[in-house]
């Protein structure tokens, strides 16, 4: 964050049973979890963590220690390549391509410790309970979002003014967490420097209620560290 000040780190164990496996990573949860950090960009290549860190502590301020009511994740609807046409079905099943790496990310979190024992759910469960809402950015525009902590993935894919569009909906005590990766942006309308990550983390510099983070290393696996480095 840009408070100025330096501080020591508490130690963390896990969170939803994911420990951070890097220093970076570390700070990330840090300010994750801070409920002073209103708004948080986190950028970083692919397999640095940057959502699944999102993930499991956004269900920690909302299932644990319930600062927020409800955690809403929403993606912008791109694809990568050809698009695969009209897809059958209502809202729900339109969608489960394009969020498909959110709810691989929650598979992992529900699977990282004994689910009895840390009052774990499903994210089906979680769902029907209240808790975890998955929507697509265009269901945003026009609502007042309150007492939420909101996961904008890819963020690199939204414009300046989409963006300015979901951060003007915050209402009270609702944390914004955007992540993405400025060097893989498939929205025709953004480029490296024009993109809603970049344009957030560029306006909100030396604000007190922001905070911004950069992951540096993959922690997928080495094939898909040497891959985003090498390619």
């Amino acid at each position: 964050s840009y408070t100025g000040k330096l501080r020591v780190l508490e130690r963390l164990e896990d969170v939803w049973g994911i420990v951070p496996q890097n220093k970076e990573q570390r700070c990330a949860f840090d300010l994750l979890l801070d409920p002073t950090v209103k708004i948080l960009t986190i950028e970083g290549k692919s397999g640095t963590g940057k959502t699944l860190a999102a993930l499991c502590c956004g269900l920690n301020m909302v299932c644990g220690d319930a600062f927020y009511d409800r955690l809403l994740i929403s993606r912008p609807v791109l694809p990568l390549g050809n698009d695969i046409g009209y897809l059958p079905g209502g809202i729900e099943h339109k969608l489960d391509p394009w969020m498909q790496p959110i709810y691989g990310n929650l598979s992992m979190i529900m699977g990282g410790s004994d689910r009895k024992k840390s009052k774990k759910y499903s994210h089906q469960e979680l769902i029907e309970l209240g808790y975890l809402s998955v929507e697509p950015i265009t269901y945003i525009r026009g609502r007042s979002l309150v007492r939420l902590f909101l996961i904008v993935d890819e963020a690199q894919n939204l414009t300046p003014h989409e963006v300015k569009t979901i951060l003007t909906r915050a209402g009270r005590d609702t944390k914004i967490v955007l992540t993405g990766d400025s060097n893989q942006i498939d929205n025709p309308r953004a480029d490296l420097t024009f993109n809603g990550l970049t344009y957030v983390a560029h306006r909100f510099w030396g604000k007190e209620i922001a905070g911004h983070i950069h992951l540096k290393k993959g922690e997928r696996s080495q094939l898909a560290d040497l891959a985003a480095n090498l390619l």
